[in-house]
């Protein structure tokens, strides 16, 4: 009997957590090619379609709903060994900086369970802006950094890719009017910057409604429903949904995050990073 291999499922999962295949590509590192020969591979050991052609793209069949959680499981037992394996004598200390969008969903999970494997490793958490974690990383402040991508940079250890989304309360804006009403971070901010571009070039009109330092001021003003805010589905829960097509909004483009690691970093860092590009991606 054919096993299922770990890798295959991981560029199974980048597919669907990502939508299409060469989001899968940039998650996984390969390229577009590879990762279609992947998923043929894998086809041929399950022996049934796991994709099917989906409008401009590909969706998954029955077959590959039903691999989804099976996935998941595998791999959650593979990081559990793996994380009880390498833990067992690492000792030390890591400093962590991370964006608050993934300082509230997805990181804490898994911070807790390296916590657990690794008890003899201290970990100092510090969650702030990319451009300033940044900073902290290239000072030697930090150990490993998740940060908004801008660029390629030689200190990457793993890639996280997001739609965008327009994002809105769940009841909708307060007052319909001419100019779309914002809620944006403060300058510098890629989700600012993507988003006044698409607007801009959409030739639509925009006011900014809400400025915030933090997502919290953020999640305030889109809640009440005075403005609406570009943002990845990490920020969608509590009363915030995406936004609706009635809208006519302009698509955003896709938000990259970086995993990065100091110069210094030792080997706990190293695993932790790679703990976090395998499990910070978004389950579908």
């Amino acid at each position: 009997m054919d096993t299922l291999d770990p890798d295959l499922l991981k560029t199974f999962l980048a597919f669907v957590d990502g939508g299409s295949l060469v989001r899968a590509a940039s998650a996984v590192g390969r390229s577009p090619s590879a990762v279609t020969a992947q998923m043929q591979r894998l086809e041929e050991i399950v022996g049934e379609p796991l994709l099917s052609p989906q409008g401009r793209g590909r969706g998954l069949t029955p077959a590959g709903e039903d691999l989804v959680g099976h996935a998941r499981r595998i791999l959650a037992v593979h990081t559990e060994a793996w994380l009880a394996l390498k833990g067992a004598r690492a000792g030390g200390r890591i400093a962590i900086g991370t964006t608050q969008d993934f300082a509230d969903h997805g990181l804490p999970d898994l911070l807790r369970a390296f916590a657990a494997s690794h008890p003899r490793v201290r970990i100092e958490l510090r969650v702030g802006r990319s451009l300033e974690l940044g900073s902290a990383l290239q000072a030697g402040q930090l150990d490993l950094a998740v940060t908004m991508r801008h660029a390629p940079s030689p200190d990457e250890a793993g890639l996280i890719s997001e739609p965008m989304l327009w994002l809105c309360s769940q009841k909708g804006l307060a007052a319909r009017e001419e100019e779309l009403p914002l809620a944006l971070l403060d300058p510098y901010c890629g989700f600012r910057e993507a988003a006044l571009n698409a607007l801009d070039a959409a030739g639509r009109r925009y006011r900014i409604a809400a400025g915030s330092a933090s997502l919290a001021g953020l999640r305030s003003a889109v809640n009440a429903g005075i403005a609406l805010t570009p943002r990845t589905r990490r920020l969608a829960h509590s009363g915030i949904v995406e936004a609706s097509p009635d809208l006519n909004l302009p698509p955003l483009p896709v938000a990259e995050f970086a995993i990065r690691l100091g110069r210094e970093a030792a080997r706990p860092a190293r695993d932790l990073a790679e703990l976090l590009g395998s499990g910070l991606a978004l389950p579908s």
